[in-house]
């Protein structure tokens, strides 16, 4: 949670067009993260990583032209809501607050979070966050999970993964939390950081679009069920999170 360059300040702009999309249809714009490994991030100016690969095989399957454009995680929502994004493609946390705000696709993943901190410091799961500075990024389930978990942390709050792995490794927060997948990439970068307790949980994620918006959700619907099938979701899976296992539901032929 699932982080980024501010679209008000630099928008980053890459359109895909799918090999299935006449050269006349509109290209959908996705609302996205630049930093956020492995689920949604930029690589050698390409937006990539799960979230989105997975976005991109669905539009090949029901022949839609994609077009990605950086933005914050605590925006992408209300962005979607008002017709700035026709997708918010981000590790987004489907939580009943959320709904209230925009429509969701049909699950394709679950949040998981992880606590980090550096090797030695005396942060071992969530009651030894009391009273310690803790990082998050704004607007996330790590950001509700923290105040409604442990009311007694110290809450700091960032706009984007890279500024809280910064204040991490300067040790300007004791620990921070990310999405499961984030923490254990970003501690397989950086020796100084560890993911000390994991945190699963039933949360689907699932793609944002406007409230009301049936015929896209469908096709995204639709599209979700295609590379299921074929086994296109297990191998960006395993591509980009080979450590975790595929639910049953996710598993080609469901």
């Amino acid at each position: 949670m699932k982080r980024f360059v501010l679209a008000a300040i630099v928008p980053v702009l890459i359109t895909i067009t799918s090999a299935c999309g006449g050269s006349g249809s509109p290209a959908l714009r996705v609302g996205t993260l630049s930093d956020s490994k492995p689920n949604a991030y930029s690589a050698n100016g390409r937006f990539t990583g799960f979230d989105n690969e997975l976005l991109r095989a669905i539009a090949d399957k029901q022949g839609m032209k994609l077009e990605f454009v950086a933005t914050d995680f605590s925006a992408v929502l209300g962005q979607v809501a008002n017709g700035q994004f026709d997708i918010g493609s981000a590790g987004i946390a489907q939580t009943d607050a959320r709904k209230k705000t925009v429509d969701f696709s049909a699950a394709y993943n679950y949040e998981s979070l992880g606590i980090e901190a550096a090797p030695q410091a005396p942060v071992t799961d969530e009651n030894s966050l009391a009273g310690k500075r803790v990082g998050v990024v704004q607007g996330t389930i790590s950001d509700t999970w923290l105040s409604g978990t442990v009311p007694a942390a110290q809450v700091v709050r960032f706009p984007s993964d890279a500024a809280v792995v910064s204040a991490l490794t300067t040790r300007s927060v004791d620990a921070a939390v990310f999405d499961k997948a984030s923490a254990e990439q970003y501690a397989t970068e950086n020796p100084a950081l560890k993911v000390t307790k994991s945190i699963t949980t039933t949360v689907p994620h699932g793609y944002a679009v406007r409230k009301g918006d049936g015929e896209l959700l469908d096709k995204i619907n639709g599209g979700l069920k295609q590379v299921i099938a074929d086994g296109t979701w297990t191998r960006l899976h395993q591509q980009f999170e080979p450590g975790e296992a595929v639910p049953a539901e996710f598993r080609a032929g469901q």
